[in-house]
């Protein structure tokens, strides 16, 4: 039997899964990943933490599975993109690494919007600036932090990190570093130019050789097996952009189907041979599967406002859910709660914007009309609605590119676990949805890559039909699509009406 390691490091979690050559899960082992908040804006990331929690979900599974690492025939890594990961000359981390749902480099987008910046930049990029890409980081860091930008010898996304440390070759793996406002995507390759429109020239010795997501970038060296338990001399792939491992172990190799990610964020995307030029969605950058580009509307809106519900006010009810109901975790609690309240009974606006926003740089998470009437319950669906709506806001502006319908959407991520939040995408985007067999999408999408990278099979889409599959599929239902279509325009209204608020208010948080 032949198997594949796949290492997944989101915005909340550190995740190693180990599948067969046919897709099975043989095992997994998470950890929960610590984010640092030094001031409001800031998401940061210990990196040697961030580099020992992979050994050790590493360790676990190889425990749990009972498997000989001399029998894993390829390891591969995904991450979250954008954000910042830096090694420095003293070969060491360079400072925390920088999450990708932190926004101190805000002013640096929204000033590149309105002085052309950004328009001289799509031209060879084919990406509007986000606050969260390496771009508007390191030049926050030029300005802010000069002494630290002075001392970068690597510049890595997070997955490139985790893979540098397990085979001490320096990588920058191309569907990542494609969404960075670092690469001319005309070309496939780092621009100097991008780097002169930008302002941070300097950076350019310190940006990796490319490689590919199914090509072999390195072995795993000796310390590294010591420290994970791995056999030294491992194939280690160049991986993938979080999003297109999801996309791949969705199944997602053709334009007909739609990929949305109910994670961290909110990813809504498809893939199409060209690129969309006229700057109607967010971002287009390079998909694992060649000749394809992966067109992307996204924002860290999704189901990480769930968990901070979850946390911050249902922390007794978690612990009695715990105690009483074994078998039972608190998220079935809350799905039953929703699906108690039904879809024409109205619930509070949620704005689902308690990391960033969608529509303003400065916009907060906030419940809009809420009463004494009103449970956790009401909340719980609010929160559902309101993450839904932010995916169809998304969804909509993905639909504006294409010229024919997707044939399905398939989902991945919290709301795919919750057969009610599932109903509810269907439901409100208005097309069928099907949710996928996998519990790690994104460490499947990695293995499927290394089973291409060391030969088990042809190519992706070989791979893909052998290695993935579907879970339950759910249909509109036609009974409902006028109260939520009404919700979502009051949803879409309450956005709207806010929108001069929000730079008033980070005036008093900036203490101005």
């Amino acid at each position: 039997m032949h198997y594949f390691l796949g290492l997944d490091n989101g915005g909340t979690a550190t995740k190693a899964a180990l599948f067969d050559q046919n897709g099975r899960e043989i095992g997994t082992c998470n950890a929960e990943t610590q984010s640092i908040t030094p001031r409001p804006g800031f998401v940061e990331r210990d990196m040697e933490e961030m580099w020992y929690a992979n050994c050790s979900v590493v360790k676990g599974v190889l425990v749990k599975t009972g498997v000989d690492p001399k029998d894993i025939r390829g390891i591969g890594v995904s991450g979250h993109g954008k954000g910042l990961y830096l090694w420095g000359k003293d070969n060491r981390p360079n400072g925390h690494g920088i999450i990708s749902t932190d926004n101190r480099a805000w002013r640096y987008s929204e000033q590149w919007k309105k002085d052309g910046t950004e328009d001289r930049a799509f031209k060879l990029s084919c990406q509007h600036v986000m606050a969260c890409q390496p771009v508007a980081l390191l030049a926050w860091l030029k300005k802010e932090e000069p002494e630290r930008y002075a001392n970068i010898q690597s510049i890595f996304e997070c997955k490139d990190y985790i893979r540098y440390r397990l085979t001490n070759e320096a990588r920058a793996e191309v569907t990542d570093y494609s969404g960075s406002g670092l690469m001319n995507l005309k070309t496939g390759t780092f621009d100097p130019e991008l780097l002169k429109i930008f302002g941070i020239e300097e950076v350019e010795s310190a940006l990796p050789p490319l490689v590919g997501a199914t090509e072999v970038a390195g072995y795993v060296t000796e310390e590294a097996a010591e420290e994970t338990g791995l056999a030294c001399g491992t194939p280690v792939i160049g991986g993938m952009f979080d999003i297109n491992a999801c996309a791949i172990g969705s199944g997602v190799t053709d334009p007909d189907k739609i990929c949305m990610i109910a994670g961290t964020w909110s990813i809504n995307e498809y893939i199409r041979t060209t690129p969309v030029l006229d700057g109607k969605v967010q971002m287009n950058s390079l998909f694992a599967l060649p000749g394809y580009y992966l067109i992307e509307e996204s924002s860290p809106t999704s189901a990480g406002n769930f968990e901070w519900f979850i946390r911050e006010l249902l922390p007794e009810a978690k612990r009695d859910v715990k105690a009483k109901m074994q078998g039972t975790s608190i998220y079935d609690v809350v799905d039953n709660w929703v699906e108690q309240i039904p879809p024409t009974e109205f619930v509070p606006i949620f704005l689902p914007f308690l990391m960033a926003s969608n529509v303003h740089p400065n916009a907060r998470g906030t419940f809009v009309g809420l009463n004494v009437s009103h449970t956790r319950r009401h909340m719980a669906r609010s929160i559902f609605e309101g993450i839904t709506f932010c995916h169809r806001y998304h969804f909509e502006k993905l639909m504006a590119t294409r010229e024919t319908a997707p044939h399905v959407i398939r989902l991945s991520g919290g709301a795919a676990k919750a057969d009610v939040w599932a109903q509810m995408f269907a439901d409100v985007l208005g097309y069928s949805v099907e949710t996928v067999a996998a519990n790690e999408v994104g460490a499947l999408g990695i293995a499927v890559g290394c089973a291409v990278a060391t030969g088990e099979y042809a190519d992706l889409d070989e791979a893909v039909a052998k290695m993935t599959g579907v879970s339950k599929r759910f249909e509109p239902n036609p009974a409902v699509k006028d109260i939520y279509d009404r919700k979502y325009a009051l949803y879409v209204k309450t956005v709207e009406c806010l929108d001069p608020l929000w730079d008033d208010m980070q005036a008093l948080v900036d203490g101005k």
